[in-house]
């Protein structure tokens, strides 16, 4: 028996994790059917196809299978990646499933992109089936998107906080006018019902060779979003995503066979959906029209706030460089904005209207990231449940993957086709996240760090032979078995030693949420260690409160900032991604009065 908690929680993720997935229907089948024929043969097959497509990608692939492997409730690509490395016991195969994550993480950022463009746009097309609205010229129906668009990134700085809980409500809305019209449409072909056969999509795919191979590309659609359900699952627990999966998936299905049945009665149709609604009740459709352009603003929304979290993780995972982040929320610690990637977004979103002008040209973009984020899922959880010795789980999870690899390949045929754009997006934060993550290294060998044995050495002879600064004066380090030079510098160059030194170490753990800190044994008189571990999630931590709490009252805090020289292009790229973010001292909000940049030159 469910609670008013649990009721609470389906209905919240109705409008955060199935915006994508559940405003497909707008525009899938109508995309199909403009490069296939409308026979009955045809729309059984697809309909098998996308009835099959919804069951083993989302349902078994994610629900399933996915969303059992988590961190703390939490999921996400890179927690996937968190959760099998400790498992590989090679060093090649590590490296190889992080590249598999980088891979993952900047699809998601190219499939994030189309989604709000063809999203938005192909609700707004449905202004042409209004009388009054017939003869509106593609030009200005691409404007009114784009002003929707630009309007709902401009509120991203607000935070969704307050506006969140109708997300739920106008989705459940949403959600039931797609059932009733979809059962409607259904009564007057019954027929449909048996396309639930998976003879139909076998015998399609087996007579139709590169058209249906082709077609796969587009039923791709359908399942667009399904990755959501594992990557929101630590706003709401796995529990009341799969209850409100299990009704989603019942509406999509019923709308799609809705539709299919329509076309059968209707074969001229073009925008399907709307079409079908207007045919229906046509008094209906400005309301429904409306309430088409609210859920896919709330698809798009939920695109956003997801992709700020995964940004986030792999900033705080130093798989990405520090972005300015902003915390929208006192109380929901998932509330957060992130201006370069949210304006970075909007960009692109705005250049995939104007360039691609319709969602049916939009959709031979569509598909290709998420796919190929599908399968990089598919085959981590697959090696996980293999390495676990749960073969009977590992080997469904190949299957999946195996489906994934097939529509990844066939949307491969996409690529001339406009395909490129968002493997072109994708590309961005994957040069990125390779510049940053090996400039990083590279940059730690060149520093060359003290040990902390030979640091002692100097420490103390000095400590007890210099005269020293009243107060306190912190320190950051990553690992205390390495000082940073820019520490020795300050205490043996400039002379600088305070009565209390503190050298402050953050680490990042592997499980999303949870503050630790505690001071470690003194290293020395005067020196002490005071360690953070903190969850990659933690997107509210302000090390400040940390250090008042734990009664640290200092006086001056020194970071390390790097001055770069090198002649090589990529080491220069590197360097200025180091200038362009924030330093880690102003990602995690410390006293401005109170800092003090020792700067340090490196040759790379």
């Amino acid at each position: 028996m469910l609670n008013r908690s649990d009721l609470s929680k389906i209905l919240k993720s109705l409008g955060l994790v199935f915006g994508d997935i559940g405003t497909s229907p707008i525009y899938t089948l109508t995309v199909i059917f403009l490069i296939l024929e409308p026979t009955k043969v045809n729309i059984m097959g697809v309909l098998s196809l996308i009835f099959w497509t919804l069951l083993l990608l989302v349902t078994v692939g994610y629900t399933w299978l996915t969303m059992s492997l988590s961190r703390r409730g939490e999921g996400g690509t890179i927690v996937l990646m968190e959760i099998l490395n400790p498992m590989l016991k090679s060093g090649r195969k590590v490296a190889f499933f992080t590249l598999m994550t980088y891979i993952g993480v900047s699809l998601l950022v190219g499939d994030g992109v189309i989604t709000p463009a063809i999203s938005i746009l192909s609700a707004v097309e449905g202004l042409k089936l209004i009388p009054a609205f017939s003869g509106i010229s593609q030009g200005v129906l691409i404007a009114i998107a784009a002003v929707i668009a630009i309007v709902l990134f401009s509120f991203q700085s607000k935070g969704t906080e307050k506006v969140a809980v109708f997300f739920g409500p106008v989705m459940l809305v949403w959600f039931g006018a797609l059932l009733i019209t979809g059962v409607a449409a259904v009564a007057d072909h019954p027929e449909v019902l048996l396309a639930v056969n998976p003879y139909y999509a076998i015998e399609f795919v087996a007579t139709h060779g590169v058209v249906g191979f082709f077609v796969l590309s587009e039923v791709i659609l359908c399942a667009t979003g399904g990755e959501a359900l594992y990557a929101d699952m630590g706003h709401f627990g796995r529990a009341p995503i799969i209850r409100a999966w299990s009704m989603v998936f019942f509406v999509l299905i019923f709308s799609y066979l809705g539709q299919g049945a329509f076309l059968m009665g209707h074969t001229e149709a073009k925008n399907i959906l709307f079409e079908m609604v207007y045919s229906q009740a046509a008094l209906l459709y400005i309301p429904f029209l409306i309430l088409s352009l609210m859920a896919t603003v709330i698809a798009s929304q939920a695109m956003i706030s997801g992709m700020f979290s995964v940004m986030y993780q792999a900033i705080t995972t130093r798989i990405l460089p520090l972005l300015k982040v902003d915390y929208t929320s006192d109380e929901m610690r998932s509330q957060i904005y992130i201006q370069t990637v949210n304006w970075f977004l909007l960009v692109c979103v705005l250049i995939a209207m104007f360039v691609f002008k319709s969602s049916g040209h939009m959709a031979a973009a569509y598909g290709l990231a998420v796919t190929g984020s599908m399968t990089v899922t598919g085959i981590m959880i697959t090696t996980i449940f293999f390495i676990r010795k749960n073969y009977f789980k590992s080997g469904i999870a190949a299957v999946v993957t195996v489906a994934d690899i097939m529509f990844l390949s066939s949307n491969m045929l996409k690529i001339p086709h406009g395909g490129f754009w968002s493997l072109l997006i994708a590309s961005i934060p994957f040069l990125v996240i390779i510049v940053y993550t090996k400039g990083g290294r590279k940059m730690y060998k060149a520093i060359k760090p003290v040990p902390i044995q030979d640091f002692l050495v100097q420490y103390n002879e000095r400590y007890h032979t210099a005269s020293k600064i009243d107060g306190t004066g912190l320190f950051f380090i990553r690992d205390i078995k390495f000082i940073p030079p820019y520490i020795a510098k300050t205490m043996f160059v400039n002379n600088i030693i305070y009565k209390e030194n503190i050298f402050i170490s953050v680490n990042i753990t592997d499980h999303p949420f949870g503050i630790k800190w505690q001071f470690r044994d003194s290293l020395a008189d005067g020196l002490q260690v005071f360690d953070i571990r903190m969850g990659y999630m933690e997107s509210a931590a302000d090390i400040d409160k940390i250090l008042t709490s734990a009664g640290i009252e200092e006086n001056v805090i020194f970071y390390g900032v790097e001055d770069i020289m090198t002649d090589n292009l990529i080491w220069k790229f590197y360097s200025l991604i180091r200038k362009v973010t924030p330093s880690f001292v102003q990602f995690y909000r410390l006293p401005a009065e109170k800092l003090h940049g020792v700067v340090t030159r490196i040759n790379l």
